[in-house]
């Protein structure tokens, strides 16, 4: 009796244990298991029922997920392989005779430089003994090299970030750039820039694959420092160009940020093109004993340029501005307005009287103002319409003649204006439209 008691007490689970043998089959033609379990570890299980829909539940989208984490890491971040280093020459110049290797001289010598100029005779050799620097020049005369050849020769070989170089606005942050790379083409080295106005996408790249020179506007550069992207532990040369242009823009207290970050034994250069006595003041915080070197006469002219004035009434201006174009012998010309507005009214009169022309300010995008200085670089544009965004720093050869448009509110920008014609002891012509209103 016993026994016919357990039996039916037992039957219920006998029944329900049964495996249903139907079911299995669509789990292994999904591709789920395949003949594994959901962990790839080996044959699966059929001798037990399981239910279809917790098989695939639990496990799928895990392997996936940590196939594809790592995968974008190496993709940013993986480094640059070396370049393998061209043969260069043994160098005998005026270039290598001031302390500058043969790799940095040849470079120089493929840029069609013979002799340095004086701002680069007096700082080169300060500059390489490790000092910090003062020096003031006018704009044209070689101001970027005179900084940027003893860096690259102190810094040798490829590292972590150990040179900052900071610059008022993202067209002399491009210029700088370019020359960094032009200069170190034979070495190792590598040079990257940063500046607002574009995406964060490509910066971060190029950062990611490493820099020896870092050339960057003081708004970009903070971005990234305090999304802890850049560190500037390493920094040893920190070079602030144009130093008055940036407290003209109000960077000051940007650039105080930036300067407190970086190592305080470090060498500090400053190149700008006047030295009023606000620099004065900053040098006594930033600078130890600097080195002042001072090239030609503080705000002065270049004597290789002819100035000549026109009055005019200002309903005529524009008419006169045309028939001086039509009477003058040019190469290329920049005509400066001191309003964004009016630079665009004058480029687009000049467009319907047939010029090929270009405009640089503020309100153009990035883009817009590399393309106009790439064009009248190239010759495309014969005519480049500009604000003061133009006046400092932008090394465009062969400049024929600069025009005020505009005068200028002050002798300094006076002197920024037309140091883009005249440049490097060539001649240049500056033109000036004074009305009754200036």
């Amino acid at each position: 009796m016993f026994r016919k008691i357990l039996s039916k007490l037992t039957a219920p689970f006998k029944t329900k244990a049964k495996p249903t043998p139907s079911k299995p089959a669509p789990a292994a033609k999904s591709g789920r298991s395949g003949g594994r379990d959901s962990h790839g570890h080996g044959p699966a299980r059929h001798d037990k029922p399981r239910s279809p829909a917790a098989a695939p539940r639990a496990h799928s989208p895990a392997p996936k997920a940590a196939a594809h984490a790592p995968a974008h890491a190496p993709r940013t971040h993986a480094p640059v392989a070396p370049k393998p280093l061209a043969e260069v020459p043994k160098m005998d110049t005026t270039f290598s005779a001031l302390g500058l290797g043969d790799r940095i001289a040849y470079a120089v010598q493929q840029k069609g430089y013979e002799t340095p100029t004086p701002i680069q005779a007096q700082a080169i050799p300060v500059v390489l003994a490790g000092k910090d620097v003062i020096g003031s020049a006018q704009t044209g005369t070689g101001k970027t090299a005179a900084f940027s050849l003893p860096i690259l020769q102190r810094l040798g070989a490829h590292g972590p970030i150990r040179c900052l170089v900071l610059e008022p606005t993202r067209e002399l942050a491009l210029q700088v750039e370019e020359s960094f790379k032009e200069y170190s083409k034979y070495t190792d080295l590598r040079t990257t820039v940063i500046y607002g106005g574009v995406g964060y996408g490509k910066q971060r790249e190029d950062l990611a694959r490493g820099m020896d020179i870092l050339v960057a506007t003081p708004g970009r550069l903070l971005d990234f420092m305090e999304q802890g992207e850049i560190r500037l532990d390493h920094i040893q040369t920190l070079v602030l160009d144009e130093v008055d242009r940036m407290l003209d823009m109000g960077f000051l207290p940007d650039v105080k940020r930036i300067v407190a970050k970086v190592p305080k034994s470090r060498q500090t250069l400053f190149f700008t093109a006047t030295l009023p006595p606000e620099i004065e003041q900053l040098a006594a915080w930033a600078l130890r004993d600097p080195f002042k070197i001072s090239v030609s006469r503080e705000r002065s002219t270049a004597e290789t340029i002819t100035h000549a004035f026109y009055p005019v009434v200002q309903a005529q201006k524009f008419e006169l501005l045309a028939h001086l174009l039509e009477q003058t012998e040019y190469k290329s010309v920049i005509i400066f307005s001191r309003t964004k507005s009016g630079a665009d009214y004058v480029a687009s009169r000049l467009k319907q009287a047939g010029h090929t022309c270009a405009v640089m300010h503020s309100d153009r995008s990035q883009q817009e103002r590399v393309d106009a200085l790439k064009g009248f670089k190239s010759g495309k544009h014969e005519v480049l319409v500009a604000t003061d965004i133009a006046a400092r720093g932008l090394d465009i050869a062969d400049v024929s003649h600069v025009i005020n448009y505009d005068v200028p509110e002050n002798p300094e920008d006076y002197v920024h204006r037309i140091g883009r014609t005249g440049r490097a002891q060539k001649t240049g012509d500056a033109f000036t439209l004074v009305t009754e209103e200036t």
